[in-house]
């Protein structure tokens, strides 16, 4: 099998919503404590990164099972799946396999991070982030069938990789850990939520009752730009509260695709391919700011 394959079907460019929040996570932690240990940030990056391949892969096959990606007709870049089902390029059962080997070794590895850790916090969020990732597309559940798809990946993208992140380098979490990483979680969030404007036929067909099939294109992208106005005012109330160090204002820095992501989806969220730059802004966006919130506390760490 073509490794190339395989590293489409795991969306390989999109671990960037695991590698951010848990970095930014053992920063925080650096900054209040002055202490780094490099085994253990690289053993909480790979176990969050395969937690996150095995929960890429259980949404492509369980969305084949009920048809979703197969109702897509107009798949892009950033919605309607991997594509590798679909296009026969991996059979459904490998898929479901590989995705359950990552969960298995993802797991492993928190359950050490928890022996390390002792008090059962990793364990707790591990179980929590496992429990969402799998069971966003997977019955009974089907997360993000509902219309808490969104606030599920904020959470599991957001607080949960944050929190234990910082849990793993420090060994205590004070609630500000949680305050800092909301920009993080809304800003994933709005991720998936701006990529269910191209998937907005197929998931309704597939009775998926995303907030964009609920409250229609033309409302949902007025909730989109609200939240994303909402992240930045998060920010600068975290700066304000001295949760964040003050080179935080880096963040502006990101205001040019912010403004790139509002002026394409105002005026082509009614549109399949003309807004894709909108979802490559929101994706960007995510990882700039939080590159830039990294940078803000290591600055502030120095001076």
């Amino acid at each position: 099998m073509n490794f190339k394959i395989w590293l489409k079907a795991m969306r390989v460019p999109f671990l960037t919503a695991t590698i951010i929040p848990v970095a930014l996570g053992f920063v925080v932690a650096l900054y209040d404590t002055g202490k780094f240990m490099w085994i253990k940030f690289l053993l909480a990056m790979l176990g969050a990164i395969l937690i996150h391949i095995g929960t890429n892969l259980a949404n492509d096959y369980f969305d084949h099972l009920s048809g979703c990606d197969k109702a897509n007709l107009n798949p892009t870049p950033f919605s309607g799946g991997s594509r590798v089902i679909q296009d026969g390029l991996i059979a459904p059962k490998a898929i479901l396999f590989v995705s359950l080997a990552a969960f298995i070794l993802g797991g492993a590895i928190g359950l050490y991070l928890n022996y390390l850790c002792g008090r059962n916090v990793i364990l707790i969020l591990g179980i929590t982030g496992v429990f969402l990732g799998f069971f966003y597309t997977a019955k009974p559940f089907r997360i993000g069938y509902g219309s808490f798809g969104e606030l599920a990946v904020g959470v599991g993208f957001g607080p949960l990789m944050v929190m234990g992140a910082y849990y793993v380098q420090a060994q205590h979490l004070p609630f500000k850990v949680f305050l800092i990483s909301i920009p993080i979680g809304l800003l994933i969030a709005l991720v998936l939520f701006i990529n269910e404007f191209p998937d907005y036929q197929a998931d309704k067909s597939a009775g998926k009752r995303t907030i964009v099939v609920l409250l229609g294109k033309k409302n949902a992208v007025i909730l989109y730009h609200f939240l994303l106005a909402l992240t930045y005012l998060s920010i600068i109330l975290l700066i304000a509260f001295k949760h964040v160090p003050r080179p935080g204002l880096l963040t502006i820095l990101s205001a040019p695709l912010v403004l790139k992501a509002f002026l394409t989806s105002r005026n082509n969220f009614d549109k399949i391919y003309e807004l894709l730059p909108a979802n490559a802004a929101t994706i960007g966006l995510h990882s700039l700011v939080g590159i830039l919130l990294i940078a803000g506390f290591i600055l502030g760490k120095i001076f």
